[in-house]
């Protein structure tokens, strides 16, 4: 019998621990926030801002992620600059999780209604940051949150996780639900777009090799 001498196979293998911790201090925050991609759902939030706070709390029971959000701020003054700088510790957490993004799915799209409201949103961690946000909110305030804050805050995090996104508002009246449903599409966009893809497991989701 003939054998013939191979070399061995090596299969790409998926990523292990996906998580980061990051701190961020400035004159006006310090914000801390850890992340798990390969979580439970797990959220610790407080913000100084509950109704923040409550969206946190969906984009980790949504997108199955373990997620501590810590942040002291200005909110004497208002809430932007803690609101925006929580999304940009957000945003560089999950890059850093991410890490060269080998083995993720990269794409990740949802429609999610609340009651009257429904929402799209379609994500890729592509390397290019960019918003486009079609959000027409009725109302200046949800309780005392601030809704124009609700495109600060993804700004932030596109910016500092370099990935493209987009909101599309299909429906809605209602500004607590149209939010809502935003953060929730995200969320669950966001967990498809991170998730390991079997077959690209150890891979650049990129033609190009690179992103």
């Amino acid at each position: 019998m003939q054998t013939t001498d191979r070399p061995p196979l090596h299969l790409p293998t998926a990523p292990t621990a996906r998580t980061a911790t990051i701190g961020r201090k400035t004159g006006e925050t310090d914000v801390q926030v850890s992340i798990g991609l390969d979580g439970t759902g797990q959220c610790n939030a407080k913000t100084g801002i509950p109704f923040l706070d409550h969206m946190l709390h969906q984009i980790s029971s949504h997108g199955m992620f373990d997620l501590e959000v810590q942040a002291t701020g200005d909110i004497e003054i208002d809430d932007h600059h803690t609101n925006e700088d929580v999304g940009i510790t957000l945003g560089m957490a999950l890059g850093q999780a991410l890490g060269d993004r080998k083995g993720i799915t990269r794409f990740g799209h949802f429609l999610a209604p609340l009651d009257e409201a429904l929402v799209q949103v379609v994500l890729d961690f592509s390397g290019r940051p960019h918003l486009s946000y079609g959000l027409e909110i009725p109302t200046q305030r949800v309780g005392t949150y601030d809704t124009q804050l609700v495109r600060e805050f993804f700004v932030a995090i596109v910016n500092h996780s370099q990935m493209t996104l987009h909101i599309r508002q299909l429906d809605g009246i209602n500004s607590h639900h149209i939010i809502e449903a935003t953060f929730k599409a995200f969320a669950r966009a966001l967990r498809m777009a991170t998730e390991v893809d079997p077959r690209r497991a150890g891979l650049i989701p990129s033609s190009k090799g690179v992103i």
